[in-house]
């Protein structure tokens, strides 16, 4: 039973949050170099706009706003769920190979295969969920022990070094390919925000329309889990079935995220880790907030590094590195 007072600072916190990315939307949409005054922006969301205004606002800025909000709510909710499965604070679908086995297939995908414009965008993120799950799977596979399981924290230092032989297989992909795909790709690595377009968010919304649900749904076996093997067979739980529907949850939600957005680490990583500092480790409280800040950490990430350096800005993956890899540093040696 979850205490009154947690529920309501839960509901407190997630309506600042909610304010926050409300006012940094609004932000987002006044800044670069189209973009609509602020004066202008609800006679254009009404209607009452010019042509330019109305073609900036809604085929340039908020396309990519929502995508970037929607990318960094799978990429937080992702990371909590490793955390949780892995009972290990430094899991991550950037650290731990999954981001780069979805950009491994990407690459092999818009590299060697011939595209389709107008199914481009949808089966972009199921090649990306191919490329995670075979990843995934090599992942389990190595850090799996006969008697004893899955080992969490052999899956977390594995995962390091599949990330580390991932990124030369993309290196020896792209040093091969023509000039232009090479611009692309390398775009991607530097965690880009490059799907921009409204078919882009109803590619990527599905898996959170799904996932969400489904992930709160389960999380009394997260927080189970989270506790020990011998606690959870006491309980009656199939650990290890429990722990292949939640990485593929994870998997599903990385992989369609960096598949528009590019490999952005470290947002699964801080997301869940400030979510906790806020309203404790209960995954019906933390998972929500996760999601929130998550969304808002990216859009105001991408916000700052399209403003900072004209015409096209810094990548929000090098902006939210910035800040991540300290912050990496700093748990490392906390933990």
């Amino acid at each position: 039973m979850i205490q009154a007072s947690l529920l309501k600072k839960q509901r407190i916190i997630m309506t600042i949050l909610a304010v926050l990315i409300f006012v940094t939307i609004v932000v987002a949409t006044g800044l670069g170099y189209s973009s609509v005054s602020y004066d202008r922006l609800i006679p254009t969301l009404l209607g009452q706009g010019t042509f330019k205004e109305e073609f900036v606002l809604f085929e340039i800025r908020l396309p990519r706003i929502i995508i970037t909000v929607l990318a960094g709510m799978a990429l937080a909710l992702s990371g909590s769920i490793l955390q949780g499965i892995t009972r290990n604070d430094l899991a991550e679908p950037g650290m731990i190979g999954i981001n780069s086995g979805a950009g491994v297939a990407i690459a092999i995908y818009f590299l060697f295969f011939p595209i389709d414009v107008g199914s481009f965008v949808y089966v972009l993120p199921l090649v990306a969920f191919m490329g995670a799950v075979i990843t995934t799977g090599l992942l389990y596979l190595f850090s799996y022990k006969r008697n004893a399981g899955l080992q969490p924290v052999k899956l977390v230092l594995v995962g390091v070094g599949f990330s580390m032989a991932l990124s030369g297989i993309m290196i020896v992909l792209i040093s091969s390919a023509e000039r232009q795909k090479v611009d692309f790709i390398a775009k991607w690595l530097a965690g880009n925000i490059w799907g921009t377009d409204w078919p882009f968010i109803w590619a990527l919304l599905p898996w959170l329309v799904i996932l969400i649900p489904f992930t709160l749904y389960k999380a009394n076996r997260l927080n189970i889990l989270g506790l020990s093997e011998p606690v959870a067979v006491g309980v009656g739980i199939s650990i290890e079935k429990e722990r292949i529907q939640l990485l593929l949850a994870a998997v599903a939600l990385a992989a369609s995220a960096v598949s528009v957005t590019g490999g952005i680490a470290f947002i699964g990583l801080m997301a869940p880790h400030i979510a906790k500092a806020l309203v404790g480790p209960r995954n019906q409280l933390f998972i929500p907030v996760s999601i929130l800040i998550g969304g808002l950490l990216l859009l105001a990430a991408d916000t700052i590094g399209r403003n900072l350096v004209d015409p096209e800005g810094i990548p929000a993956g090098i902006i939210v590195s910035f800040i991540g890899a300290p912050y990496f540093i700093y748990l490392l040696l906390k933990k």
